[in-house]
């Protein structure tokens, strides 16, 4: 067996068990062009666990970029309906899903408006937020290496060479060079939970992020609290939705976010590459959008609705994982939004806000869209309700 065979057994086994697939059943897989092998192990594993029917939707960027090339301009935003009457349908039955990130063709929407890529976010649905919030489905994602995406990632090599390269750090950031990468990063989640109930327990009012190009205030609610990559469905289901994951993350309240951000990293959503992000906020909404390319892109998202301008997440992501220290951009909001400190634009996570009232408060949003904000030059602080200012990040390391 070639090593990229094997690191892509072991892959498809770390899907298979982030998601916890259970017996009986109905899996769902999200793949693309040029991930065939891969999405065809993941569902051997989940058939072998006992799944009833594993159904595989793959999805073409070559075929979007017809569609915003040429669709009418009314158009851009329909989603037809047996899509989310599937994924909702997935949530009755309590159905596993897995996703297998990473862009088959990241140069396919080159050249395209940016407001009009912006608008179609597919393969993302509206109700994906909804559904997690339902905690109905156990989950993973894990990105799945492609030639096209690795030459992006690695553009001085040559095609292959680069492919080896990108699969030789997936395995890396995986975990898949450890005897057994499912105990690993469960030892490793433990670590981001230990750090994720340390912040819980000071209940701060806020944080406030300032570096080079950010100075940004975040309200947070009284009851949240903050969590790591280990969620339990409404059946009990442990699993881990992000593999890889580095972050400790919370729910802010969306009507205390002010002041400015600079991205520090590109952000690649859904086909279309934002450079350069800018974004200023007052009164919790992003009053101002700016960014060196693609700003009208993530423009085309922050109008989808009210909450769309709006956060519903931060998330602090320190110097220890294996995806920061590589200082790679990777054009993948997976492997990229574990690399540094993020907030999200959009809808909110539930689960971490325990009073009713003020999970009643929590940002809703038809979209969720995560871009990285952090370095090793931010420094993030935690105010308390009678405003003393408590270190919680310096040069990516923790300080409680």
């Amino acid at each position: 067996m070639g090593q990229i065979e094997e690191w892509s057994a072991k892959l498809a086994e770390l899907a298979v068990f982030g998601a916890n697939v259970r017996p009986g059943q109905l899996v769902a897989v999200t793949s693309y062009l040029g991930k065939e092998e891969l999405t065809r192990k993941v569902a051997a594993l989940a058939y072998e666990r006992g799944a009833k029917y594993v159904d595989v939707v793959y999805f073409d960027q070559w075929v979007k970029r017809e569609r915003i090339a040429h669709a009418a301009e009314g158009t851009l935003d329909y989603i037809p309906p047996w899509m989310s009457q599937r994924l909702l349908h997935l949530s009755d039955e309590h159905a596993a899903r897995i996703t297998l990130s990473g862009p088959h063709a990241p140069r396919a929407l080159a050249g395209l408006d940016p407001a009009r890529a912006g608008r179609d976010l597919l393969p993302y649905l509206p109700e994906t937020g909804e559904i997690v919030n339902r905690r109905t489905t156990n989950w993973c994602i894990v990105p799945a290496p492609t030639r096209s995406w690795a030459e992006a990632v690695y553009p001085e090599l040559e095609r292959e060479a680069a492919y080896e390269k990108l699969w030789e750090t997936v395995a890396h950031i995986c975990r898949l060079d450890a005897d057994d990468p499912a105990a690993a990063w469960t030892a490793r989640i433990a670590v981001l939970k230990d750090h994720a109930d340390r912040l819980t327990e000071r209940r701060f009012d806020a944080l406030r992020l300032h570096g080079p190009g950010t100075d940004l205030t975040i309200g947070l609610f009284a009851s949240s609290s903050w969590s790591a990559g280990d969620f339990v469905t409404v059946d009990g289901l442990r699993h881990f939705p992000n593999l890889p994951t580095e972050e400790t993350f919370t729910t802010p309240d969306p009507a205390r976010v002010d002041g400015h951000v600079s991205a520090t990293m590109p952000l690649e959503l859904s086909g279309s590459v934002i450079s350069g992000i800018r974004v200023e906020f007052a009164g919790g909404s992003a009053v101002a959008i700016e960014a060196d390319d693609g700003a009208d892109a993530l423009r085309a998202v922050a109008s989808k609705d009210e909450g769309a301008a709006r956060l519903g997440e931060i998330a602090l992501v320190d110097r220890e994982g294996r995806i920061g220290p590589l200082e790679t951009v990777f054009y993948d909001t997976l492997i990229d939004e574990n690399a540094a400190t993020h907030i999200a634009l959009g809808n909110g996570y539930e689960h971490p806000v325990e009073d009713a009232a003020e999970r009643a408060r929590i940002n809703q949003s038809r979209v969720h869209v995560d871009f990285m904000i952090g370095s090793t030059e931010l420094a993030v602080d935690g105010i308390t309700h009678n405003g003393d200012v408590v270190p919680v990040l310096r040069q990516g390391s923790w300080q409680l």
